[in-house]
């Protein structure tokens, strides 16, 4: 753990945000958690199933966390620390609430914190995001899509390009996209057959 060292450790790392289970402090910011004298226990789920619980406890300037934790199977710790918060101004007028990463030599100002041993933000623990992990091809398969979405064409590149122009889109507009659309699917499937290429290889 810690903070020290460059922000961008977590591309050496092989977990993702994902990975982690979180705490938003924009979330808790809407529930009302963040009001002095709140407590509340968070429960975590997977696949309909709990998947672990924490009780936020707000004071002035900080929350208190209180949980479980334990390290690769072995005995079940108590944990209770507190979590101190900052606010910087909004442009429009009011606050933005922050936390200050709790790990040891960090102090990082974040919205999310993830959950290992302690709660910490994602360059103590050397996340990436999901996104950051994509091959190249399923990244641009992921543009491609979005683009479809926009469109309102059918998902997925393998359905095919240009199912018409989306009505009240200007034609420069639209045929921007449709190239944008058929480079990022050439690339995706560029990917889909250097994979397809190093899988029957195995064989």
């Amino acid at each position: 753990m810690g903070g020290s060292g460059s922000g961008r450790h977590w591309q050496f790392g092989a977990d993702t945000t994902d990975d982690y289970r979180s705490i938003d402090i924009r979330w808790l910011k809407r529930e009302g958690l963040l009001d002095s004298g709140i407590s509340r226990r968070i429960t975590w789920s997977r696949d309909g199933e709990a998947a672990g619980s924490i009780n936020i406890q707000s004071e002035p300037g900080r929350v208190i966390l209180d949980y479980r934790q334990r390290d690769r199977g072995g005995e079940w710790q108590p944990e209770r620390y507190p979590v101190y918060l900052a606010t910087t101004p909004c442009h429009m007028g009011g606050e933005r609430h922050w936390f200050l990463c709790p790990a040891r030599g960090c102090g990082r100002r974040v919205a999310i914190l993830y959950g290992g041993a302690i709660f910490a933000c994602r360059h103590c623990y050397r996340l990436a995001y999901p996104s950051q992990r994509e091959k190249p091809g399923d990244r641009a398969a992921r543009r491609a899509d979005r683009i479809r979405d926009k469109m309102g064409w059918p998902g997925g590149i393998l359905e095919g390009g240009d199912w018409g122009k989306p009505k009240g889109m200007h034609w420069r507009t639209y045929e921007r996209l449709c190239r944008e659309h058929d480079a990022l699917s050439d690339r995706s499937l560029v990917g889909i057959m250097e994979h397809l290429g190093r899988f029957s290889g195995r064989f």
